[in-house]
């Protein structure tokens, strides 16, 4: 159920059937499917009601709301807003809202399939390097602050007390390096250089980047946590309850069908684990501060537990706030910036591409052609430029967990994801909705990243299935690359001010480079795959070709990949054919 739980689902063997194993036009029409795949594909494929929509499209928002929200909660401190609840609703209503645009888009016009956009933890750790740097770091409470505020004619340094420009100030920032960056993103999708790209990017480079992401964000959990460790225990508990102990539990549920009612078995323990524990603990937690069983004083231990602390947040937001690009100022750019975060943009663009594959399987499409991948990366481009825009401090990716639901739902409609899309933009209207999620204590948080993030490195592990571990020269890279992007990074930490090249931009790239964890790990990873000699099978690169190929060989109709009504005029025009984006070689 976490943001990057695809490499997990692409262990699984696709369904095939003794006949053939093409799959079906989802949501166009049904294909013939020949075997076990028929039934499957009629439930994918077939028109979708009214009810349906409306019964599956709440559960996709559900299952989104836990990473979503997990973006500004983390980002808040290092921004300067700890305290400003107000701030935080804000960022929790807009990153909502933008997320709902981006699945719009990447619905549309983008791969075209039934899959969720949302905020991603690959932009969070080069975020943190970067509100790291000296001049971004957080005032001592209480002190007037020099600011240097930009003016239409100049530069006036003013000293003030605004907490709102404080983080406005590094906000800007954030969003100026994911702006520039997402073009990197947008040139590799409309040029179809993601193929290229991955050709030298094997499971060693991308195990130690995706497991250092969630290793690196240890310290963000154990500080949400410590406010409470038996809170944060009993989340963490009531999470695996649901999600593993009764999984295998259906819950039987009414349906309208076929013109009755009719009685069948939902898992809802399986598709609602993290949601279910969440609110255990902070149904636990909001009982503890009824009774007076937590400390009133802010500090003594387990005063963070408490549900009455944030309640401001509810009371001062407005109803309707509609978030807008620019509405916390101009983005600033800055060199260490854009290139500290050009790694998460590297990052989320591996992750995307198994995402694709695997919710085409589970949706019961064929598997994207190449067109669509590069199409499907560069909206995903598109949208982080427009997250930036909108001040979300963080980009968007596609989410694995509800790519998981479509397997479970048996409902792979675009159509429940495009609805889905709009409640998120009407409720990241709502002011008053994500002030409520400022309410949940930090354990009850801090239980839910214990899970998820542990979860984030379980899955960079994942992609070893590919090589050779009996392999000395896989063992050496893997651990140097992993062990080197935990040290580094740390040293730096630790020795604030070492690097002194008297060139202050050069100073910063290098810091904002060598504090984060997984831009090392990563680039030992790539560099000594790739130089160090071993054959690919060794290396886990045949296996994993082998696996996406073999996935992409279909001859059945991909229709459901084109653009309506742009996909014939691309046709009649040969150019179209060598962009990558529009057509694939021969579509001419």
């Amino acid at each position: 159920w976490t943001p990057f739980s695809h490499r997990l689902l692409l262990r699984q063997n696709p369904s095939k059937s003794k006949g053939g194993s093409d799959g079906c036009n989802f949501c166009l029409s049904v294909q013939t499917v020949l075997g076990k795949d028929r039934e499957r594909a009629q439930k994918m494929c077939s028109p979708f009601k009214r009810l349906t929509v409306f019964i599956h499209f709440p559960q996709h928002y559900i299952l989104a709301f836990g990473g979503i929200i997990a973006v500004p909660l983390i980002l808040a401190e290092p921004l300067c807003i700890k305290d400003n609840n107000v701030a935080k609703s804000q960022l929790i209503s807009t990153i909502f809202f933008v997320s709902g645009l981006c699945t719009l888009l990447q619905t549309a016009l983008g791969t075209r399939l039934p899959i969720l956009q949302g905020g991603t933890f690959s932009f969070i750790t080069p975020t943190l390097a970067i509100l790291a740097l000296p001049k971004w770091q957080c005032p001592a409470p209480n002190s007037p602050v020099m600011l240097s505020v930009q003016l239409q004619n100049g530069t006036s340094p003013l000293q003030m007390e605004n907490s709102d420009e404080i983080w406005m100030s590094r906000m800007r920032e954030i969003q100026g390096a994911i702006l520039v960056a997402s073009l990197l993103q947008i040139v590799l999708g409309f040029s179809g250089l993601v193929g290229l790209v991955l050709r030298f990017i094997g499971p060693l480079a991308i195990a130690p980047t995706i497991n250092l992401i969630g290793l690196s964000l240890f310290i963000e959990a154990g500080k949400k946590s410590g406010g409470h460790w038996g809170i944060a225990a009993l989340t963490v508990s009531l999470i695996l309850l649901f999600s593993q102990y009764l999984s295998k539990v259906n819950v039987p549920m009414i349906a309208y069908k076929d013109k009755k009612w009719k009685v069948f078995q939902y898992p809802l323990f399986k598709l609602f684990s993290a949601l279910f524990g969440m609110c255990g603990g902070w149904l636990v937690c909001f009982l503890l501060t009824i009774f007076d069983v937590l400390p009133t004083k802010s500090d003594q231990y387990g005063f963070s537990a408490r549900t009455d602390i944030s309640l401001d947040a509810v009371k001062n937001s407005p109803w309707f706030h509609v978030p807008y690009p620019g509405q916390w100022g101009l983005p600033t750019v800055s060199l260490s910036s854009v290139l500290g975060m050009m790694a998460g943009v590297l990052a989320s663009t591996m992750e995307s591409i198994g995402d694709y594959y695997a919710c085409a399987r589970l949706s019961g499409a064929p598997p994207p052609p190449t067109h669509a991948i590069n199409r499907g990366i560069a909206v995903e481009g598109i949208g982080c430029i427009l997250a930036a825009l909108w001040g979300t401090g963080n980009g968007t990716t596609s989410y694995s967990q509800n790519i998981a639901a479509l397997g479970i739902t048996k409902v792979g409609s675009r159509l429940v994801l495009q609805t889905t899309g709009i409640l998120m933009i009407i409720l990241g209207i709502f002011g008053k909705f994500g002030a409520v999620f400022i309410t949940i204590p930090d354990p009850v948080i801090g239980g839910m990243f214990l899970v998820m993030f542990g979860m984030i490195a379980a899955v960079g592990i994942s992609n070893l299935q590919y090589v050779d571990l009996n392999s000395s020269r896989n063992l050496l890279i893997l651990g140097f690359s992993t062990f080197g992007g935990l040290v580094l990074p740390t040293w730096f930490h630790s020795n604030p001010g070492i690097i002194d090249t008297g060139i202050k931009e050069l100073d910063q790239v290098i810091i904002v480079l060598f504090t984060t964890h997984m831009f090392i790990g990563g680039f030992f990873g790539f560099v000594l795959d790739n130089t160090i000699p071993g054959t690919d099978k060794e290396r886990g690169i045949k296996s994993w070709q082998d696996k996406v190929q073999g996935e992409s060989k279909c001859t059945c109709d991909q229709s459901c990949y084109d653009i309506p009504f742009c996909t014939p005029i691309f046709k009649r025009f040969r150019c179209f054919q060598y962009l990558g984006t529009f057509l694939d070689s021969g579509q001419h």
